[in-house]
């Protein structure tokens, strides 16, 4: 197996790493890689800033590990290699009655890379964080493989859900899916006029999977307008074609201009009518929306963009409202704001999730956003709430490791798996998560 020189980044694009990566196509070819010394995994790279990077040095891709080995039609117990990619086992099963418990917001993220944090989907108020569902997992350490699963290695299994690979390569787990009716989705949509009444309906919905579309433009009165998603899985029904577009440059900084993205967030808001719809789509539609554009993310630009995201108890959510004020009033534009409702299911020491409510906005890479990011986060820590690694690019480390309150534990688990450090990436080292690090 050989190693090559490549420049690569997270989705956000804007920051960029260079060093070795090898892509094993069997289980044989990991283990003569790890051989020496250990070394990062990374998947499709659908983390946003450095979580997967790992400059200057080695790191492993584990996208052609995507075997689905074996699947229990009784139970739903799904047994697969940890490149294999959600949205594939999305529509592979969707048909025979079975989904995924959790999806994150988009399809070609890894078995292994929503593990490694323990990612959320529409549904983390009804069914919790990704590893709540992972019955057991194998784990390649310097010592060999080792099985891991909640009731048999707590500690190890709380500190690799959501742990950002640095207890080892997770290589296969076992997933325990959920029955769904059929593979499209019946989607009711609502205008909502305003932050308030937000909350309320997020609060009030019985839906087993719901979203908020938020225009970030908005203000006055009109703060925290937007659109509800709540959906249901649906058979017999016929959606429409999805049809799949590439971005094929990086779009001019003028295309993500103010006047333009109050334009457009306000023609997307009018799409829904005042009294509200009900419209069917494909599964891969609604939990994915994006996805339906390949390299989106060219959208903002050569620079790239970052993306914050928070999480805040309820009772902060004034704290919320604030952030979003801040985000109006500014010189910035974002056409992507995302409001989400959540439980407090979560599995890891470093898992994302707490009861309350979730935020995520898109910005372009430049100064002004980067120091409007730096107030947001403040405005997080002060709220009590914490940032979601999988989006963080730009955070401080005196701010984020007071967020997680099991910290100490996460890191003396990691210290006694990895004790060389091998498995430290770039957002670890930046946020020194890790002792010494």
């Amino acid at each position: 197996m050989r190693w090559k020189n490549a420049d690569y980044s997270g989705w956000g694009r804007a920051i960029v790493a260079h060093g070795e990566i090898a892509r094993p196509e069997r289980m044989s070819a990991l283990d003569s890689l790890l051989s020496d010394a250990m070394v990062p995994a990374i998947g499709m790279l659908r983390s946003y800033g450095d979580a997967a990077l790992n400059s200057a040095g080695r790191v492993i891709d584990m996208t052609r590990l995507d075997r689905m080995l074996s699947f229990d039609p009784a139970t739903g117990i799904l047994e697969t290699e940890a490149g294999t990619r959600i949205g594939d086992i999305a529509a592979a099963f969707a048909p025979r009655g079975w989904l995924p418990a959790v999806m994150p917001g988009t399809g070609f993220a890894t078995v292994g890379g929503c593990i490694a944090q323990d990612v959320h989907g529409k549904n983390h108020h009804h069914a919790g964080s990704f590893c709540q569902h992972v019955l057991s997992l194998t784990l390649r350490q310097a010592g060999g493989a080792v099985e891991v699963s909640p009731d048999k290695t707590p500690e190890l299994f709380r500190a690799t859900a959501g742990g950002l690979g640095q207890t080892g390569v997770i290589v296969a787990a076992r997933l325990r899916l959920v029955p769904c009716k059929g593979d499209v989705m019946v989607v009711t949509e609502r205008r909502i006029e305003g932050w308030d009444e937000f909350l309320g309906r997020l609060d009030a919905s019985q839906a087993t999977y719901t979203v908020g579309w938020l225009d970030a433009t908005a203000r006055g009165a009109a703060l925290g307008r937007g659109i509800l998603e709540e959906g249901e899985t649906g058979s017999g029904l016929m959606p429409r074609k999805v049809t799949h577009r590439k971005i094929p440059l990086d779009a001019p900084d003028f295309a993500l201009s103010k006047p333009i993205v109050r334009l457009f967030n306000n023609a997307y808001y009018r799409r829904v009518p005042e009294s509200g719809r009900t419209v069917v789509r494909p599964i891969g539609d609604f939990f994915f929306p994006l996805d339906k554009i390949h390299d989106w993310n060219r959208l903002y630009g050569k620079r790239g963009f970052h993306q914050f995201q928070c999480v805040v108890p309820i009772g902060a959510a004034p704290a919320l409202r604030d952030m979003l004020e801040a985000v109006a009033r500014s010189a910035l534009a974002s056409p992507l704001a995302v409001l989400k409702r959540m439980g407090p299911g979560r599995s890891g020491y470093l898992s994302f999730p707490m009861e309350g409510y979730t935020l995520a906005v898109d910005f372009r890479n430049t100064a002004e956003a980067r120091e409007l990011v730096q107030r947001l986060e403040e405005m997080t820590a002060a709220a009590g709430g914490r940032l979601y690694f999988a989006k963080d690019s730009l955070a401080r480390s005196s701010g984020v490791q007071g967020m997680y309150d099991e910290h100490g534990p996460w890191r003396e688990a990691v210290e006694k798996a990895d004790p060389a450090g091998h498995l430290a990436t770039d957002l670890v080292r930046r946020l020194k998560l890790r002792s010494g690090s």
